[in-house]
């Protein structure tokens, strides 16, 4: 027995028959070592997809350390730096602003703050999208030039954005004084029906005899919006442009929107000294042969800034693939949906894994999701336009609003990743996707989506040490340290 006894044992027990043999001395017990208090080194903020945890801080008190485990980790380098991030948000449509317009002044304006602000309530988003005209979640179609039936305007004398400055420009100019430097993304869902072949919002083509008068109708509407203060930081030429069936819409190959450019928009925004950017594309990752056949378009290339992708179709690495073939242009995510049929869970986890993780693992610079706002029967929308398109937020009222599972997907970025922080490396492992970012003030952030049905524990390694967590099933996480 004595044999498989350790050295701590045999000390134990000689110390406890001593004190039993001996009525005359005490035996003084050495005073117990004081361990160093633990510090948290890590914040960890969490959206589960039970619906009981939004966005929260967590209390547990995360510290680095060396201590050895068999669960599986996740490595985060510095070292290794891709691309710098534009910024997280939402397309601010027309009938996002006129639902939150609906609000009370009070309401209005904290809501405002929560979404654009930089303090500790705030989610802090950075980049907007907005629609050249109307989208298809206005009440009805619009341009900035319309004109009846038969009667074109080829000086664009009638041009104007009153449509807009009801709701949107407003709203714009309040968001600008609370973040001035938030960047704007706009596109057109159609040119002015008199531009087009079949004279009509749904569909139909451009005018070859047109092209010029389109080109500078974006700069004059670059120009006049900067008149109101507001300041576009991109375009892209159309919004979805092989989907000729929304309202409304227009269909633009790529060889017309190369032609496009190289002829007109990009002269015409060099003419005009304009530094806003040309986005191209802004459809689905399945058709990557479309941008492909802008850039190698020689004499459209130099105006072109990069690419931009939605993920109703196709694969997010085929963002990658247009990367790798022009490494020196840059990326975009600009929508993706949320609808009705889909659960706060499901939606949570694809759109984290896709659109948040997955279009930043390749190459884009902004991640944004589609509508920002409208009210609990998803309206407005325009006559065949989306009447499934659930907001980020749902307006009930002029005194409440109930956030969506947009807000949350957005928020878990946005909040925590500012613009000019730098993607670094991070490693997937089994059901946990992954990113990291390094911030401008030199902080890490670590988002991690658990797309398992189980719940996961896990390090995080940073710098030769590690902390070990857990998620739980279909769970998201941000860690900050």
């Amino acid at each position: 027995m004595l044999k498989n006894m350790t050295f701590y044992s045999l000390l134990s027990l000689s110390l406890a028959l001593f004190n039993c043999s001996s009525s005359t001395e005490t035996i003084q017990n050495p005073a117990p070592s004081v361990k160093p208090p633990v510090t948290n080194d890590m914040d960890f903020w969490l959206t589960n997809g039970s619906k009981n945890i939004y966005l929260q801080k967590q209390t547990a008190v995360l510290s680095f350390g060396t201590n050895y485990n068999i669960y599986p980790t996740i490595e985060v380098e510095e070292v290794q730096s891709y691309q710098t991030i534009d910024g997280f948000g939402f397309t601010l449509t027309g009938g996002s602003a006129e639902g939150i317009n609906k609000l009370n002044p009070q309401k209005r304006q904290d809501l405002l703050q929560e979404l654009f602000g930089k303090h500790d309530n705030s989610i802090s988003i950075s980049y907007l999208r907005i629609s050249i005209g109307a989208s298809d979640l206005n009440a009805a179609p619009f341009s900035y030039n319309d004109l009846p039936a038969g009667q074109t305007d080829v000086n664009l004398s009638q041009f104007s954005l009153n449509p807009d400055k009801k709701d949107v420009i407003p709203m714009l100019k309040e968001i600008l004084a609370i973040n001035p430097q938030i960047k704007i993304i706009a596109t057109p869902w159609s040119a002015p029906t008199w531009m087009k072949d079949n004279t009509n919002f749904i569909g139909g083509s451009l005018k070859t005899e047109f092209y010029g008068v389109y080109a500078n109708y974006f700069v004059k509407y670059i120009q006049k919006m900067k008149e109101e203060g507001i300041s576009i930081t991109a375009i892209t030429p159309q919004n979805e442009p092989l989907h000729s069936g929304n309202n409304p819409s227009m269909f633009m190959s790529a060889q017309q929107q190369a032609d496009f450019i190289k002829n007109h928009l990009g002269p015409a925004f060099a003419k005009a000294n304009l530094t806003t950017k040309i986005i191209i594309y802004d459809h689905n990752c399945n058709k990557p042969e479309y941008p492909l056949a802008i850039l190698n378009d020689v004499g459209a290339n130099p105006y072109v800034d990069g690419s931009a992708f939605h993920l109703y179709e196709g694969d997010i690495s085929a963002m990658s693939n247009v990367h790798n073939a022009y490494p020196n242009k840059n990326l975009y995510f600009t929508e993706q949906y949320t609808g009705t049929s889909g659960t706060f869970e499901g939606d949570l986890k694809w759109h984290l894994k896709n659109v948040i993780i997955g279009s930043m693992r390749n190459w884009s610079k902004v991640a944004l999701e589609w509508n920002l706002a409208n009210d609990a029967n998803f309206r407005p929308y325009t006559p065949g336009g989306c009447s499934t398109c659930k907001g980020a937020l749902t307006i009930n009222g002029a005194d409440s609003f109930e956030r969506n599972v947009g807000y949350y997907i957005i928020a878990h970025a946005s909040k925590f990743v500012p613009p000019g922080s730098v993607r670094i490396a991070s490693n997937q492992t089994g059901n946990l996707n992954t990113v990291a970012f390094k911030t401008p003030t030199g902080k890490i952030v670590l988002i991690i989506e658990n797309d398992g049905s189980t719940n996961e524990l896990f390090n995080i390694k940073s710098n030769g040490k590690w902390v070990t967590t857990s998620i739980g099933a279909g769970g998201v996480a941000t860690f900050i340290w």
